[in-house]
């Protein structure tokens, strides 16, 4: 059987076109594959809950009957430390939980904005 002379390069064109639109769909196009989709999704949905339950976590701060007591331990802890005392005063322990959020706490600092008052 013979092919027609034109083949070939129409051949090798719709290759290099597949491949040339491939390599610059996922580098320059925004193509993710499933995983990585699923682990944005995934990072999204995990930001998305911990902004939904930094009320929670300032409202347990704000109803504590020991609020001065732990806010000036929280705020005698090193910077770094702070998270950890968010977290021993049990105001980043979501209800219905046993254990405390390290990401809430870390947000529920920022909501508490020690620095300001």
């Amino acid at each position: 059987m013979t092919y027609p002379e034109w083949l070939r390069p129409g051949v090798y064109g719709a290759l290099i076109g597949a491949v040339s639109i491939t390599i610059a769909g996922f580098s320059w196009g925004g193509w993710v594959t499933g995983s990585q989709a699923d682990a944005m999704a995934s990072s999204r949905s995990h930001d998305a809950l911990i902004a939904a339950l930094v009320p929670v976590c300032i409202d347990q701060a704000q109803t504590d009957s020991n609020r001065t007591a732990k806010l000036a331990l929280i705020q005698e802890a090193m910077s770094y430390k702070r998270r950890d005392a968010v977290m021993e005063a049990g105001w980043a322990t979501v209800p219905g939980s046993e254990q405390p959020n390290r990401d809430l706490a870390q947000a529920c600092l920022a909501g508490l904005d020690l620095d300001a008052s």
